[in-house]
Protein backbone atom coordinates (compact mmCIF):
# COMPACT_ATOMS: atom_id res chain seq x y z
CA UNK A 1 0.00 0.00 0.00
CA UNK A 2 1.10 3.59 -0.86
CA UNK A 3 0.75 6.32 1.51
CA UNK A 4 0.37 9.92 0.79
CA UNK A 5 2.90 11.94 2.27
CA UNK A 6 0.36 14.69 3.13
CA UNK A 7 -2.11 12.07 4.38
CA UNK A 8 0.56 10.62 6.52
CA UNK A 9 1.87 14.53 8.10
CA UNK A 10 -1.94 15.23 8.55
CA UNK A 11 -2.10 11.87 10.72
CA UNK A 12 1.04 12.42 12.32
CA UNK A 13 -0.17 16.11 13.48
CA UNK A 14 -2.83 14.47 15.47
CA UNK A 15 -0.69 13.75 17.87
CA UNK A 16 0.25 17.04 19.96
CA UNK A 17 3.79 17.06 20.75
CA UNK A 18 6.21 19.88 23.14
CA UNK A 19 8.30 21.11 21.39
CA UNK A 20 12.48 20.99 22.11
CA UNK A 21 15.81 23.24 20.75
CA UNK A 22 18.81 20.47 20.97
CA UNK A 23 21.89 22.26 20.65
CA UNK A 24 25.67 21.27 20.44
CA UNK A 25 28.62 23.01 19.39
CA UNK A 26 30.99 22.65 16.00
CA UNK A 27 34.42 21.22 16.26
CA UNK A 28 35.54 24.60 15.94
CA UNK A 29 33.18 25.39 19.06
CA UNK A 30 30.59 27.43 17.56
CA UNK A 31 27.09 26.85 18.91
CA UNK A 32 24.27 24.74 16.62
CA UNK A 33 20.97 24.56 17.63
CA UNK A 34 17.88 23.16 15.86
CA UNK A 35 13.92 23.19 16.44
CA UNK A 36 12.70 19.54 16.81
CA UNK A 37 9.81 17.88 18.17
CA UNK A 38 10.66 14.56 17.78
CA UNK A 39 11.36 14.06 21.70
CA UNK A 40 10.90 10.84 23.23
CA UNK A 41 12.80 9.22 26.86
CA UNK A 42 13.55 5.91 25.75
CA UNK A 43 14.94 3.92 29.49
CA UNK A 44 15.03 4.81 33.17
CA UNK A 45 18.34 2.53 33.70
CA UNK A 46 20.28 3.67 32.37
CA UNK A 47 19.05 7.06 31.55
CA UNK A 48 18.74 7.30 27.63
CA UNK A 49 16.14 9.84 25.40
CA UNK A 50 16.45 9.97 21.75
CA UNK A 51 15.44 13.14 18.93
CA UNK A 52 15.00 12.33 15.28
CA UNK A 53 17.02 15.12 12.80
CA UNK A 54 16.23 14.91 8.96
CA UNK A 55 19.45 13.71 7.19
CA UNK A 56 18.99 17.02 4.54
CA UNK A 57 19.44 19.00 8.08
CA UNK A 58 22.38 21.84 7.86
CA UNK A 59 23.36 20.70 11.61
CA UNK A 60 22.92 16.95 10.87
CA UNK A 61 26.74 16.23 11.02
CA UNK A 62 27.29 18.06 14.21
CA UNK A 63 24.72 16.06 16.07
CA UNK A 64 25.59 12.74 14.62
CA UNK A 65 28.96 13.04 14.82
CA UNK A 66 29.33 15.21 17.84
CA UNK A 67 30.43 13.87 21.55
CA UNK A 68 27.31 15.56 23.21
CA UNK A 69 23.79 17.64 23.10
CA UNK A 70 20.99 19.29 24.94
CA UNK A 71 17.86 18.84 24.93
CA UNK A 72 16.19 22.23 25.81
CA UNK A 73 12.42 21.17 26.77
CA UNK A 74 10.54 24.93 25.16
CA UNK A 75 8.10 26.46 27.73
CA UNK A 76 4.66 28.19 26.74
CA UNK A 77 6.01 31.39 25.88
CA UNK A 78 8.84 30.32 24.20
CA UNK A 79 7.58 30.61 21.19
CA UNK A 80 10.43 32.76 19.73
CA UNK A 81 12.88 30.59 20.32
CA UNK A 82 11.22 27.34 18.27
CA UNK A 83 10.82 30.03 15.22
CA UNK A 84 14.37 31.26 16.09
CA UNK A 85 16.41 27.91 15.68
CA UNK A 86 14.13 26.92 13.18
CA UNK A 87 15.79 29.62 10.25
CA UNK A 88 17.72 28.55 8.07
CA UNK A 89 21.25 30.48 9.21
CA UNK A 90 23.09 28.46 11.82
CA UNK A 91 25.15 31.15 13.48
CA UNK A 92 21.97 34.06 13.06
CA UNK A 93 20.30 31.88 15.84
CA UNK A 94 22.05 32.54 18.72
CA UNK A 95 21.95 36.36 18.90
CA UNK A 96 20.76 37.63 22.10
CA UNK A 97 19.57 34.28 23.06
CA UNK A 98 20.88 33.58 27.03
CA UNK A 99 23.19 30.70 27.50
CA UNK A 100 24.84 28.60 30.40
CA UNK A 101 27.10 25.82 29.60
CA UNK A 102 27.12 22.24 32.10
CA UNK A 103 30.05 19.62 31.87
CA UNK A 104 30.26 19.05 28.43
CA UNK A 105 30.09 22.95 27.61
CA UNK A 106 27.27 22.53 25.06
CA UNK A 107 24.92 25.36 25.08
CA UNK A 108 22.12 25.45 27.69
CA UNK A 109 19.25 27.53 26.64
CA UNK A 110 18.32 29.67 29.77
CA UNK A 111 14.58 29.93 30.81
CA UNK A 112 13.15 26.30 29.64
CA UNK A 113 10.75 24.34 31.21
CA UNK A 114 13.65 21.72 31.76
CA UNK A 115 17.14 20.82 30.15
CA UNK A 116 18.81 17.55 29.37
CA UNK A 117 22.83 17.40 28.70
CA UNK A 118 23.55 14.21 27.41
CA UNK A 119 26.35 12.25 26.04
CA UNK A 120 25.79 10.83 22.40
CA UNK A 121 24.85 7.10 22.81
CA UNK A 122 24.00 5.69 19.34
CA UNK A 123 22.87 6.73 16.51
CA UNK A 124 20.66 4.82 14.05
CA UNK A 125 19.07 4.85 11.09
CA UNK A 126 15.23 6.02 10.39
CA UNK A 127 14.87 6.67 6.80
CA UNK A 128 15.55 10.25 5.66
CA UNK A 129 16.64 10.78 9.39
CA UNK A 130 18.56 9.62 12.01
CA UNK A 131 17.86 8.87 15.49
CA UNK A 132 20.39 10.48 17.84
CA UNK A 133 20.32 8.20 21.38
CA UNK A 134 21.60 10.10 23.98
CA UNK A 135 22.58 8.65 27.13
CA UNK A 136 21.85 11.83 30.09
CA UNK A 137 24.40 13.21 32.67
CA UNK A 138 22.88 15.76 33.73
CA UNK A 139 18.70 17.65 34.17
CA UNK A 140 17.76 21.06 35.44
CA UNK A 141 13.79 20.94 35.24
CA UNK A 142 11.64 23.94 36.03
CA UNK A 143 9.60 23.48 39.33
CA UNK A 144 6.50 25.64 37.54
CA UNK A 145 5.44 26.22 34.23
CA UNK A 146 3.47 24.83 31.42
CA UNK A 147 4.93 23.31 27.92
CA UNK A 148 4.92 25.27 24.23
CA UNK A 149 3.23 22.37 21.97
CA UNK A 150 2.64 21.54 18.39
CA UNK A 151 -0.80 20.33 17.29
CA UNK A 152 -2.20 20.03 13.70
CA UNK A 153 0.81 22.36 11.86
CA UNK A 154 0.86 25.06 14.77
CA UNK A 155 1.64 26.04 18.11
CA UNK A 156 -0.81 24.96 20.86
CA UNK A 157 -0.60 25.22 24.46
CA UNK A 158 -2.36 23.79 27.26
CA UNK A 159 -5.89 24.71 28.53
Amino acid sequence: MTIDPRAFRNALGCFATGITVVTTTCPDGHPVGVTVNSFSSVSLDPPLVLFSLGRASQAYDFFVNGAAFAINILAADQEDLSNRFSRRDLQERWEGVGVERWDTGVPILTGCLANIECDRHAVHDGGDHAIIVGRVRCLRAAAEGKPLLYFRGSYAQLG
